[in-house]
């Protein structure tokens, strides 16, 4: 075989030549390597970063999901922050600064001051008021009881200008009734009940309306505080201001039901009354109850003789049962029916007693002036038109007697 030129045995002058000249080649790769290593890790090293091997795919994708979460979640903990946070600020500037709201009243009185807004005024004169509940006369005020009587006598939801009607109608009867009342020996001017008018105080009323009191309340106090002072009159003096709650489609004239004659108290078309829930309703009786109430002896016979004539306003004037005759009124009162507008329908030895509207018909239909008022008539409208050539007047230039008093 034929040596190497590079073996030992070739000479150790060569093999010396040969081994520096491969050290110098390894150092001189080896010092190339350094200095790019060098030239990747110095920007890192500036930064305090180190080269960290490449992640595979599947962390990748997993770290950018990650990426998003984090300023979706920093973005909901803002959203948070502000809902929270900001009506806190402010909302405690304005505790913190006013000592006196912390101190504030409790809501139930808080809650009735709407009704304390209504200035009602003086009232000219004081009403003595015989209250039946503990037989006790009182002294109203006359405002004062303008509210308790329309309050007690109207619904309290009905349109504002028709109670404004019924406030006239409150204030000139207890004038009337002062003026003309009877004798001054009297320990009252008026009772609290239909006698007179219906009158309630504000504690009554109270356990009547419960929730409803406050806006009920207010609502019949701006009523009499617009009208206040205001009466009806006729030839400069105060009417029998009559009233009642549902007509059968007509008012009726007083000489018809009253014994009286009176010139604005005249038969009218009230049509708006057919809306009322009271305008139609039934009672029944047996022979021997009508025997009973109305006091007779009737023939035992069937169909009973029945007669019955009427007035302009189609009220019953009179009704004739076999030989006894009655008034429409009378027969109404006695029977307890709700108007003397009636007819009878006679059924298995019964009779039915079908009755249109409510109350005596005389004056001012109740429902008939809240119908008028949701049209916009207003309580001047109304007034006039139920109570023929009134005027409205001042409890001073009507009554000045009485506020002198």
């Amino acid at each position: 075989m034929k040596p190497s030129k590079y073996s030992k045995k070739s000479g150790s002058k060569e093999w010396k030549k040969r081994n520096a000249l491969l050290m110098k080649k390894v150092k001189a790769k080896q010092q190339n390597f350094m200095q790019q290593k060098q030239a990747v890790r110095k920007p890192l090293a500036n930064k305090k970063q180190w080269l960290a091997p490449k992640k595979p795919y599947y962390l990748q994708k997993r770290s950018r999901q990650l990426l998003w979460k984090v300023p979706s979640a920093i973005l909901l903990a803002c959203l948070i922050t502000i809902i929270l946070v900001v009506p806190t600020l402010i909302v405690v500037p304005y505790s913190k600064g006013d000592e006196k709201a912390t101190k504030a009243p409790p809501t139930a009185h808080r809650d009735k001051t709407p009704k304390q807004d209504i200035e009602l005024g003086n009232s000219p004169f004081s009403v003595s008021v015989m209250r039946s509940g503990v037989n006790k006369v009182e002294g109203i005020p006359l405002e004062e009881y303008v509210v308790g009587v329309v309050a007690s006598e109207m619904p309290a939801d009905f349109e504002p200008e028709a109670l404004k009607a019924q406030s006239l109608a409150a204030r000139t009867y207890i004038v009337n009734q002062k003026l003309h009342g009877g004798s001054a020996k009297k320990d009252s001017d008026v009772t609290d009940t239909v006698q007179h008018q219906v009158y309630k105080d504000e504690g009554q009323l109270q356990k009547q309306w419960g929730s409803d009191f406050d806006w009920k309340m207010k609502k019949v106090k701006e009523a009499v505080s617009e009208t206040k002072g205001e009466v009806l009159t006729y030839k400069d003096a105060p009417i029998t201001p009559a009233f009642f709650s549902t007509s059968n489609g007509y008012t009726e004239n007083s000489e018809d039901y009253w014994e009286n004659k009176l010139p604005y108290l005249r038969s009218v078309k009230s049509p708006w009354d057919e809306e009322s829930p009271k305008f139609l309703d039934q009672k029944t009786f047996s022979l021997q109850q009508l025997e009973e109430t109305l006091e007779v002896d009737l023939p035992n016979q069937f169909p009973l003789p029945v007669n019955i004539t009427r007035t302009d306003s189609n009220r019953v004037e009179e009704l004739q049962l076999a030989k006894h005759a009655f008034s429409g009124r009378k027969i109404r009162e006695k029977l307890e029916l709700r108007s003397s507008d009636f007819t009878i329908e006679q059924k298995n030895n019964h009779f039915i007693f079908t009755t249109k509207g409510f109350g005596h018909g005389i004056g001012m239909s109740q429902y008939g002036a809240n119908g008028m008022a949701k049209e916009g008539k207003t309580y001047q409208d109304i007034v006039q038109y139920y109570y023929q050539d009134v005027k409205i007047s001042t409890i001073n230039d009507t009554a000045p007697t009485l506020v002198a008093k």
